[in-house]
């Protein structure tokens, strides 16, 4: 072998030894430590390797992750509570997905040396303008967000709004939509479910009073007007059989003796038609038995001095 060959040789030799070293069982960990934590790039005042590179994208991935699976969260919630409009399921999920990815791109930023405090504070700023010039808008989203999660309305129930009867049709983000009985579509606001009193006839049992007043006359028999009107509310047609009519002697007014007489219904969609059938049979069988139904009237008395003084006047011509 000739000398330089043999240089050459021993040179090969050596490199390969060292590097068989440096790479061997106790070595391999701090290779790999040397190579992800080489400084590509300054960014920020922060040094960006690979290491730095790999966290970013895990997060991101995370990130999309959650997005993902709160998205199909929220849209079997919708299913599971009724919400059959898809517009509203898709913007919901949009907005849900840019918020997650917002957050998670900005923990993203912030890791590998990105400020955005300066960025915070100007998006503060145009949050609470933007906030002002869309407080209802905003208020109905969460009062949205709060009818779906509670299921205190639902589409299908009756309810009482303002003094409305309605009944519920479909449920949105920003409105509810509901059928009135004289079959007319109302929108609601969604923040006036919240904040006002509302009267769900089918939250839990649907039994409810249906009320009709009358007044006799004073020179009826009370014990026979009792009987009267609960007979007449018992022959009603759709009351709650189970429940007994209720006869309440209400108060003594001018001029006639009030009475209340109330049965039970578990329709309240068809609650008018049941009050008329009840204030019918009221007034059949007061006729039947002969009970008068006193209306208003004023007696005037005179007294006898003055009157004895009236006929005493002369009289004109």
């Amino acid at each position: 072998m000739r000398p330089a060959t043999a240089g050459l040789h021993q040179e090969q030799t050596g490199t390969l030894e060292g590097i068989s070293e440096e790479i061997g069982l106790g070595g391999v960990f701090e290779l790999v430590q040397r190579v992800i934590s080489y400084e590509i790039f300054e960014l920020s005042g922060t040094p960006v390797n690979l290491m730095l590179i790999f966290t970013v994208g895990l997060l991101l991935i995370a990130t999309w992750t959650l997005s993902n699976f709160l998205q199909r969260a929220v849209e079997k919630g919708f299913r599971s509570r009724g919400v059959e409009d898809i517009g509203t399921t898709a913007i919901t999920k949009r907005l849900l997905h840019y918020a997650v990815m917002a957050i998670g791109l900005g923990i993203a930023l912030e890791t590998i040396g990105i400020s955005l405090s300066a960025l915070f504070a100007a998006g503060a700023i145009f949050a609470v303008g933007l906030g002002f010039a869309m407080q209802n808008i905003a208020q109905n989203f969460v009062s949205g967000l709060i009818l779906l999660v509670e299921r205190a309305i639902k589409p299908g129930d009756i309810v009482e709004v303002e003094g409305r009867v309605v009944r519920v049709l479909k449920m949105g983000i920003r409105t509810t939509i509901g059928r009135t009985r004289d079959e007319e579509e109302i929108i609601i606001p969604n923040a006036s479910l919240v904040q006002s009193t509302v009267k769900n006839y089918t939250l839990g049992d649907p039994f409810f009073r249906i009320r009709a007043s009358v007044g006799v006359s004073y020179d009826s028999d009370m014990r026979a007007v009792r009987d009267c009107l609960t007979r007449a509310a018992r022959s009603v047609q759709g009351r709650v059989e189970d429940r007994d009519p209720v006869v309440l002697l209400m108060d003594f007014g001018d001029s006639t003796v009030d009475w209340q007489v109330s049965i039970w219904s578990d329709n309240a969609w068809s609650a008018p038609a049941l009050a008329s059938t009840l204030r019918e049979a009221i007034w059949w069988a007061l006729k039947e038995d002969g009970i008068e139904i006193a209306f208003p009237q004023i007696d005037v008395h005179f007294d006898p001095v003055v009157e004895e003084a009236v006929t005493r006047l002369p009289r004109a011509g």
